[in-house]
């Protein structure tokens, strides 16, 4: 793969256009991340699941600055996917989604903190504002595989 050394930004009229795989089983979160990036100006591709989301990090044309993935998911669940991306791409930082509600917060695990064990460079808790959509990914474009960060 020669192009490890470019960056993945692709140009468009003397600009760099940011592009974000967004992985989410639910169309309307994806429509909803879609709209928001790109009227930002943001080259989105959207897969509906782990397993597309992995053929498009795998396509020829992949050249991705940040991925967005949802953290429970049917099939390949969002685990095993941020688990699998941070693998075969590390330097490509990962935002880890889930709106998943616990009855007993104090006594749940914190799904989206383990996320970070598994390679999520920080965390994005469902519903989130196009505001804390846009700064976290911004914050993985100019700041990549920093510290981890957690965002409510």
């Amino acid at each position: 793969m020669g192009h490890a050394s470019r960056p993945a930004a692709t140009q468009a009229k003397g600009t760099i256009v940011p592009r974000v795989l967004v992985v989410d089983d639910d169309p309307m979160v994806c429509v909803a991340i879609e709209v928001c990036l790109q009227r930002q100006g943001f080259e989105v591709t959207v897969a509906d699941g782990g397993e597309a989301g992995m053929r498009a990090l795998e396509s020829e044309s992949a050249d991705f600055d940040v991925m967005l993935i949802d953290v429970f998911m049917p099939h390949m669940r969002g685990f095993e996917s941020i688990r699998m991306f941070h693998e075969r791409m590390p330097d490509i930082p990962i935002i880890a989604m889930s709106g998943y509600a616990f009855a007993n917060t104090e006594r749940a695990p914190d799904f989206l903190r383990m996320t970070i064990e598994l390679g999520a460079t920080c965390c994005l808790r469902k519903p989130f504002t196009p505001n804390a959509l846009l700064t976290t990914v911004n914050e993985c474009l100019t700041k990549p595989m920093q510290s981890a960060r957690h965002s409510n």
